[in-house]
C-alpha cells in the first residue's frame, strides 16, 4: 500500500477556499452592523461561519478550519456582544496577536527560537540544531519574522481600536492576516533551507541507528571479534 503525502501547510488551513472562507464572517459583519446593528452582525457572522462549518461537512472537505475558524468567530461575537461595540469584535485577535509577538520573541532571547522547535518536531530532528550556530541563527531570524508580523498586526489594530475605525479594522485584518502570514512562511522557508545545509555540514549531529547487528567487537589488533555461546552456555571467541 502507497503511503499518503505528507499535507502541505495550505492544504492543512484548508486551501485556497479554506483562506477565503476564513474572510467572509467579517466581510458580512462589518456592512449587516453599519445597517442593522451589533446584534443582527453577530447572528450574521454567526451564520456564515456555521454555513462554512455545513459545506465543509456535505462535501467532506477538511473539517478542522472549518471548526477552528467557526470557534475563532464564536469568540469574537461574544466579545463584541459584551463589549456592546463592534470593534469588540477584532479585540481577541488583537491580544492574541501581541501573545503570539511576546512568545516568539521571547524565544529568541532564551535561544530556543520556536521556527526551529517546531521544525524540529515536525521533521523529527529534534533539538540538534542548537548545536549548529549557523542553524540557530537561520531560525533566529525565521522566529524574528513571525515577531515582526504579530507586532505589526497589534500595533496597527490597537492604533485602529481606539480610534474607533472599526471598518480600517476590517481591512486591516484582512490584509495583515493571510498575505502578510504568507510573506513570513517564504521567509521561514529561506531560513529552513539554510539552516538544513548547515546541519549537513555537521552529519556527526545525525543519529542512525543500526537494528540486528551481531554482538561484535574490535580486538586489539583491529581484527573483528565475535562471541559465540556454545551448547554448555560457555562462551568461545573467534577472531
Amino acid at each position: 500500500m502507497m503511503d499518503r503525502p505528507e499535507e502541505t501547510v495550505l492544504e492543512q488551513l484548508g486551501g485556497i477556499r479554506g483562506l477565503i472562507y476564513s474572510t467572509l464572517p467579517i466581510l458580512v459583519f462589518v456592512p449587516v452592523n453599519a445597517v442593522w446593528h451589533l446584534t443582527v452582525a453577530i447572528w450574521a457572522a454567526l451564520g456564515v461561519a456555521a454555513a462554512i462549518l455545513v459545506w465543509r461537512l456535505v462535501t467532506r472537505s477538511r473539517l478542522q478550519p472549518a471548526i477552528s475558524g467557526f470557534v475563532g468567530v464564536a469568540i469574537c461575537a461574544f466579545i463584541a456582544h459584551r463589549t456592546g461595540s463592534a470593534k469588540g469584535y477584532f479585540l481577541f485577535g488583537i491580544y492574541t496577536s501581541l501573545l503570539y509577538a511576546g512568545v516568539f520573541l521571547i524565544s529568541i532571547l532564551a535561544r530556543w527560537p520556536l521556527a526551529g522547535v517546531i521544525w524540529g518536531y515536525l521533521n523529527g530532528t529534534g533539538t540538534r540544531w542548537r548545536s549548529v550556530r549557523g542553524a540557530v541563527r537561520a531560525y533566529d531570524l525565521a522566529t524574528l519574522a513571525w515577531v515582526v508580523v504579530f507586532g505589526a498586526r497589534y500595533l496597527v489594530q490597537s492604533r485602529l481600536y481606539d480610534t474607533d475605525s472599526t471598518g480600517w479594522l476590517a481591512v486591516t485584518r484582512i490584509l495583515m492576516g493571510w498575505p502578510l502570514a504568507g510573506i513570513a512562511l517564504v521567509l521561514t522557508y529561506a531560513a529552513i533551507r539554510r539552516a538544513d545545509r548547515e546541519l549537513a555540514d555537521h552529519p556527526e549531529l545525525i543519529e542512525t541507528p543500526v537494528d540486528g547487528v551481531a554482538d561484535e567487537g574490535i580486538s586489539g589488533d583491529g581484527e573483528r571479534d565475535e562471541t559465540i555461546t556454545d551448547d554448555d552456555g560457555g562462551n568461545l571467541r573467534r577472531g
